[in-house]
């Protein structure tokens, strides 16, 4: 499945922005969703995961009660709502599609975006 992430952007503390992750190639509905986020000089981290028929959502502390995760599997797209973001959120976004499940680990999923950055000024 190809993933294409967009919605980054610059945006001041306590602001909002919406990422998109539209999917193509091979059934959307049969894939978990995962949105992840990498610093520059850190690792990869998890951010959200949403069940193949978003029923099921998880989150990292750290962002529970300020974004949300959504899919729309007639639009092939996922998407995370960010409000009251903080400088510490600035990263790049990644988009994930895997089968194992609501997992934080990157290596669970298959397919992976090209990611979009999110800059966040204090």
């Amino acid at each position: 499945v190809q993933l294409q992430a967009s919605g980054g952007g610059l945006v001041q503390a306590g602001g909002s922005l919406r990422l998109s992750c539209a999917a193509s190639g091979r059934p959307f509905d049969t894939y978990d969703m995962g949105w992840f986020r990498q610093a520059p000089g850190k690792e990869r981290e998890f951010v959200a995961a949403i069940s193949r028929n978003g029923g099921s959502t998880y989150y990292r502390d750290s962002v529970e009660g300020r974004f949300t995760i959504s899919r729309g599997n007639a639009k092939n797209t996922v998407w995370l709502q960010m409000n009251s973001l903080k400088s510490e959120d600035t990263a790049v976004y990644y988009c994930a599609a895997g089968r194992r499940g609501l997992v934080a680990l990157t290596t669970h999923y298959d397919y992976w975006g090209q990611g979009t950055l999110v800059t966040v000024s204090s």
